[in-house]
């Protein structure tokens, strides 16, 4: 603010032509001065002003013909506090919100775009660094449909950011520190000055309780250092999934770290040591995992995700890559295909059918081999044998067999009165 003041107080932009340059007015400024509010102060001798509209003729020409002032005002540090480039939208509104944390004061950043997110961001500078670490702790889709931000308001008493657009209003929590997982390391991690690590689980930082395991690092996100008295594994925060794919189609392999400034590599687990993933036009890597788009039989094998921050790494998730013969499964599927209906659950088809048959897929599971077949057949009966999808796959064939009776009835029907029907030249004749 003083800057702001201090600009408005010196010279007034010039320019004599419009072929001259501008320059600082260095000539006689008529009074009141330009851009004074009305006051006692800017009261003449028997004359007082009670609007800009009662101010002499040469002060209202003066402004008219100098709108700029000359000296120019810079934001802190004089640069920009956040430098959005090549981003898929526009930023239209900003809501800031102070919180105390462990180490002082941050500013919260929360920009609206023009396509419906709202950005959660701070801005960090080192001692007397110019430059600025920028932070985007979360990226919010609130509304459905992509559609402009209108306004953005913060209620610091209720902790809760409300936005709206023309096709409604939104709230959204400040702080949702229960996201950053269950692990000392990643609330450590995510750098939230609302949330620290409370020796349990990471929440709500409150700068009037006093904990011995608590644990906040905004400025360098050091969690071998923060966290070496916590006793947390790597392998409590591993997610292990097994992945079942048909050679020669497309299988995609999931992992998203929780903070978006980590850095993911893929490597295959050989024996005891990891090799990276070797990326190609049929192997590649997206935000959101890792995307075979033709499967071979090679590819078969345990893959590991791993995210990479400030020098810390941690396994996300390991995935167990099975791989289905595409020639013996696709002769399976053409032989059953074309004897029987094909139903996930036959003894629970209906009252006439009560002896158990086994599953269609069962026979499929016979490619996967022994050793995981009582695993991915518990899969299978819990995905096609519940009883919701019992009850929709029931409905399905009864109406699929209504279906058949009426069309069978109605073939029969009209074959019976084409045969019965009088030919039309014996009405003629009569």
């Amino acid at each position: 603010m003083a800057d702001i003041r201090e600009a408005f107080n010196g010279p007034f932009a010039h320019k004599e032509r419009q072929d001259y340059h501008w320059g600082p007015y260095e000539g006689r400024v008529p009074y009141p001065r330009p851009g004074v509010c009305p006051s006692k102060i800017t009261a003449q001798p028997g004359r007082v002003f009670s609007s800009t509209l009662e101010f002499p003729d040469p002060v209202l020409q003066f402004a008219r013909s100098h709108p700029l002032m000359w000296q120019d005002i810079h934001p802190a540090q004089r640069q920009p506090l956040l430098l959005r480039t090549g981003a898929p939208y526009r930023l239209t509104h900003i809501a800031v919100d102070r919180t105390q944390a462990e180490d002082g004061p941050y500013d919260i950043l929360f920009l609206g775009t023009d396509i419906g997110t709202v950005l959660k961001v701070i801005a960090l500078r080192s001692g007397n660094s110019l430059t600025t670490e920028e932070i985007t702790l979360e990226e919010l889709q609130l509304f459905k449909e992509p559609t402009p931000i209108t306004s953005m308001e913060i209620s610091v008493k209720r902790q809760q950011l409300y936005v709206g657009s023309e096709t409604g209003v939104a709230q959204v929590a400040l702080h949702r520190c229960s996201m950053y997982g269950k692990a000392c390391a990643e609330c450590c991690l995510a750098r939230d000055p609302y949330c620290a690590w409370d020796g349990h689980a990471c929440t709500r930082y409150l700068p009037n309780t006093k904990r011995r395991h608590r644990r906040q690092d905004i400025r360098h996100a050091n969690p071998a250092l923060q966290c070496t008295d916590q006793n947390q594994s790597d392998v409590d925060m591993v997610e292990d999934r097994v992945v079942y794919g048909t050679e020669n189609n497309s299988t995609f392999l999931e992992c998203v770290p929780r903070s978006p400034q980590a850095t993911v590599t893929w490597h295959t687990q050989r024996d005891e040591h990891l090799e990276e993933v070797v990326l190609n036009e049929r192997v590649f890597q997206t935000e959101e995992g890792l995307l075979f788009r033709r499967l071979l039989r090679h590819d078969e094998g345990v893959y590991v995700c791993r995210s990479r921050e400030h020098g810390f790494t941690q396994t996300i998730s390991r995935v167990w890559l099975d791989v289905l013969r595409g020639d013996t499964l696709t002769d399976l599927l053409s032989r059953e295909s074309k004897y029987r209906v094909w139903s996930p659950c036959p003894s629970h088809l209906g009252p006439s059918n009560r002896t158990p048959s086994k599953g269609w897929f069962k026979d499929i599971l016979q490619l996967i081999g022994p050793s995981n077949l009582p695993q991915v057949e518990q899969y299978c009966e819990r995905v096609w044998c519940n009883e919701k999808l019992r009850r929709k796959h029931k409905s399905m064939l009864d109406k699929y067999r209504q279906a058949q009776d009426m069309a069978r009835k109605t073939r029969v029907v009209k074959n019976t009165s084409e045969r019965s029907r009088t030919p039309r030249d014996t009405h003629a004749l009569e």
